[in-house]
């Protein structure tokens, strides 16, 4: 899968912009805040209806404009699509496929899929478990729809809960409704558990054999699921998932009535990473974690690539500066095989090791 060309009007720093890229290789370079990540962000957009740093969609249109619209040219397993986002202001976002409205962002999953990795994501072993979620939801909100359903609905049963655990003090009779919402998160939550499950173990998989090959076999990488602790196998059938779920439901009762809190469940999951043995949060150097980002990314490609029968798109946004050269090397060495766009704040050596485009980013143009 790739991108042939970009439509941009009114996104972010660009006024109006369209460009054609390469098949495979595509360098962005600039000064810092001219646009380079601007337009990453919009390839990833398209791909999911998600922006990775907005919060709202009026962030992501031109300052004193009303709307924005965005629109690719894909080559997605052999077929050609245009996909297109328009958003708003003050209304929905509408998103179409050749010219056919999309009812739901996710339907986006279904053209082209997206790998992104920024700065802030060579930290994602140190930093703490909330970060390690984000990123399994991110890529499993993309590859399984049913995934992305349970979670949302896991999430709203959640957020009720917690208004019944908070308020109940004053409204006793908020405690009526309160096995309803444990049912739903229980029976959902087993539905999150077995599909992070599955996808630690393929990560893990991919994960160690990138990490062993950049360590030279020197070092042994291993990723493991933790979740609710009355989960003897969080890859079990759903009948028994929301058997244990509900017995540590139980169990804990009280202690969530007394602190008004959702103390347990897989909104407290983790992914532990470790290098021959130990922690990496902990005990590993920076160099080490780094080394385990890169592969966990990397290993988030490979599952992709299965899933679809293509290689995602990869993003790299200004990451690769922070390597040193043999981890550099590394990273550059297994990006083959699939489209890649990377921005970097100098016209490097990259081109010549790559091939393929480049572009320089000048106050939201190409030039």
């Amino acid at each position: 899968m790739r991108i042939e060309r970009l439509e941009l009007e009114r996104f972010r720093n660009y006024k109006c912009q369209a460009e054609n890229f390469d098949s495979q290789c595509n360098v962005i370079y600039g000064e810092n805040a001219q646009g380079k990540t601007n337009l990453l962000e919009a390839i990833f957009y398209l791909s999911c209806g998600k922006s990775p740093r907005a919060k709202t969609d009026r962030e992501m249109i031109e300052f004193c404009s009303s709307s924005a619209r965005l629109l690719a040219k894909v080559i997605s397993r052999g077929r050609e699509f245009q996909v297109q986002a328009d958003i708003f202001s003050g209304r929905r976002r509408k998103f179409t496929v050749n010219q056919v409205p999309v009812k739901t962002a996710a339907a986006l999953g279904d053209i082209y899929h997206t790998v992104l990795f920024q700065p802030e994501d060579l930290h994602l072993i140190r930093e703490g478990a909330a970060a390690r979620r984000r990123f399994m939801d991110m890529a499993l909100c993309r590859l399984r729809p049913r995934y992305a359903s349970a979670l949302a609905g896991y999430e709203r049963a959640r957020e009720q809960k917690t208004r019944i655990l908070r308020d109940y003090n004053e409204r006793p009779d908020l405690l009526a409704a309160l096995p309803e919402f444990n049912e739903q998160m229980i029976y959902l939550g087993a539905l999150v558990i077995q599909y992070r499950c599955q996808f630690s173990l393929r990560l893990g998989e991919y994960a160690s054999l990138h990490h062993r090959e950049c360590s030279g076999g020197k070092e042994t990488l291993e990723v493991q699921y933790k979740t609710v602790s009355t989960v003897e196998n969080p890859g079990a059938d759903i009948g028994i998932l929301t058997d244990q779920l509900q017995r540590h439901m139980q169990n804990h009762k009280e202690a969530e009535l007394a602190s008004r809190l959702c103390l347990y469940g897989p909104h407290k999951d983790d992914i532990i990473v470790k290098i021959d043995g130990r922690e990496a949060k902990t005990y590993s150097s920076q160099g080490q974690t780094r080394t385990a980002a890169w592969a966990l990314k990397l290993a988030e490609r490979e599952i992709y690539r299965n899933a679809a029968g293509e290689y995602p798109i990869l993003l790299l946004d200004d990451v690769l500066s922070e390597l040193d050269p043999r981890r550099q090397e590394f990273v550059l060495n297994r990006i083959a095989g699939g489209q890649v766009f990377i921005t970097c704040c100098e016209e490097d050596r990259l081109p010549d090791l790559l091939g393929g485009k480049v572009f320089h980013v000048e106050q939201g143009k190409i030039v």
